[in-house]
């Protein structure tokens, strides 16, 4: 299929890219190839100024519409709190005023840190895929600009990450990486088709919110009725057609994780890396850990995507338990 961008594009966006987030680091930790028997290599995307690989997508989403269109009267959108994070973040460095729709009982810490970037907050909907539909509605009404969680040149600044990776470690043989709306995975695997690596991309998904692995399967968007997982950045119900199609051409299979496997995963990163994962960001290794008997012998990426997890959460699960959704 048609790459979604080409290298000089992706390449033209670091300089933007850089006003927000700097090459993240990616370490082989010993005490990971200690435990699992082969090498581990962990991009930390939790190293960005907000915590997560998000902080590369909405600037240069804004920047590319205002380059385009002029400059907008506000921006909004809707999120569980990552990708919030990062147009809130964006929207202040270019002087915009932000917008942020959330739904009911979304994770305090992050609503908190996106109301510290400097947006406006408004709790509405059962869920993400309808507070998505409750800010489609107030752009429109307020003529702003809604930052979509998926899209080309969202893909196109969270791509910016898997070119740092694979420039640093070209010989992977297999990256596991966590699916919310699918920026993450798609920037991987088209990055990886325009490096003409062989590197598997395994995209990995929440049992409790497993709409794109049943899509995937049936080659068609099947919606689920429910996303709850305490993994709030994979709590995806309707998947997008777009990013399923780059899903299915450039990946075999999705894995699903169960919320223990998840909670076990955050666990082993704080032992062996003294990193701090949310649920989404240990979901990668989480999925790895499942499949490790399979890859001896060869060199494993995983993908911390995030580690904006609430304390609460965090003392459940290093007591040895598993958060409630």
């Amino acid at each position: 299929m048609t790459p979604l961008f080409a290298l000089e594009d992706l390449e033209a966006v670091l300089p933007i890219v850089r006003r927000i987030a700097p090459d993240t680091p990616a370490y082989a930790w010993p005490l990971l190839q200690e435990r699992f028997g082969f090498e581990v290599v962990v991009k930390h995307e939790n190293h960005t100024p907000i915590g997560a690989f998000k902080a590369r997508s909405s600037i240069v989403y804004i920047q590319k519409h205002i380059d385009a269109h002029g400059r907008p009267k506000g921006v909004i959108s809707a999120t569980r709190g990552n990708h919030g994070q990062s147009m809130a973040l964006a929207a202040s460095r270019l002087g915009l005023p932000a917008t942020l729709v959330v739904p009911e009982g979304n994770a305090e810490g992050k609503n908190r840190a996106m109301r510290a970037f400097g947006a406006d907050l408004v709790v509405e909907g059962r869920d993400f895929d309808i507070s998505r539909r409750v800010a489609e509605e107030k752009a429109e009404e307020h003529d702003y600009l809604m930052v979509p969680s998926f899209h080309r040149n969202i893909v196109l600044g969270v791509a910016t990450y898997a070119l740092e990776f694979f420039q640093k470690h070209s010989d992977l043989d297999v990256v596991y990486v966590p699916v919310g709306m699918g920026s993450g995975a798609c920037g991987l695997i088209t990055v990886r088709d325009l490096l003409g690596l062989k590197t598997e991309i395994v995209p990995v998904v929440s049992e409790r919110a497993p709409a794109y692995q049943l899509s995937h399967a049936a080659g068609h968007i099947i919606t689920t009725d429910t996303a709850k997982t305490f993994a709030d950045g994979m709590a995806c119900r309707e998947p997008n057609q777009q990013a399923l199609d780059i899903l299915t051409h450039g990946a075999d299979r999705i894995v699903t994780v169960s919320e223990d496997e998840v909670a076990e995963a955050v666990r082993i990163l704080f032992a062996d890396t003294h990193n701090v994962a949310e649920g989404a960001g240990a979901a990668a290794l989480a999925a790895m850990k499942k499949e490790a008997n399979g890859l001896t012998g060869k060199k494993a990426g995983v993908i911390l995507s995030g580690g904006n997890i609430d304390e609460g959460a965090l003392q459940t699960i290093l007591q040895g338990g598993t958060p409630a959704p």
